[in-house]
């Protein structure tokens, strides 16, 4: 991966953190707690719950359960990767996603939906992209580039199943907030996608 990819990535993801955390500073009197920088256009003084629907919160919900993982994978790759730019590339996954479950979590609160794993009643099979349990296991015994290979195929593969979420939330969904933010799943995950391709052809 060249070092312009590779500050690509990291543009996108600081721009994603600066979006998700002004638009988490909605105040308690009922502002709408969204993306406000990222092209969501939320009604003046409406609230959040205001303007979601059920394929918002399925959205929303999945996508915390799946982000999650996504983190649990980057942070094996802060000891068990080889090489240098698959530990950047991780720790570039968790800075982007690690707000945005944040603001999810936020957004699932204002909208009067559960906020855990157990009361969205959700599992990893009903989650494109998602790795079970065996698949984990089996990346957390890996080392160097056994483990970069393996890292690499499964974040894709992750970061596919993400984009699919996000189209269907695009087609579905009406809250400014979830839509923005599948808008941009779309766009900097597709960006990683092509990045870890080029990075795996490399090893």
């Amino acid at each position: 991966m060249t070092r312009t990819l590779v500050c690509r990535i990291a543009l996108a993801g600081t721009t994603l953190v600066a979006g998700l955390a002004l638009g988490a500073c909605g105040d308690s009197a009922g502002d709408h707690g969204g993306m406000a920088d990222m092209g969501a256009a939320a009604a003046p003084g409406g609230s959040a719950s205001a303007t979601s629907n059920e394929a918002d919160a399925a959205f929303t919900g999945h996508m915390i359960v799946h982000h999650q993982q996504a983190v649990e994978m980057a942070d094996l790759a802060a000891s068990r990767a080889g090489n240098a730019e698959v530990k950047t590339l991780a720790a570039q996954i968790k800075a982007a996603q690690s707000p945005e479950i944040a603001a999810m979590t936020g957004w699932l609160s204002a909208w009067g939906q559960p906020t855990s794993a157990a009361g969205m009643d959700m599992g990893h099979d009903t989650m494109p992209g998602v790795m079970t349990d065996d698949d984990m296991k089996k990346l957390e015994a890996m080392s160097g580039k056994e483990f970069d290979k393996e890292f690499l195929q499964m974040m894709i593969a992750h970061h596919e199943g993400a984009i699919e979420m996000a189209k269907e939330e695009t087609a579905g969904g009406v809250s400014a907030d979830a839509k923005a933010l599948a808008q941009q799943i779309g766009t900097s995950q597709q960006a990683e996608i092509d990045s870890m391709k080029q990075l795996l052809s490399s090893l």
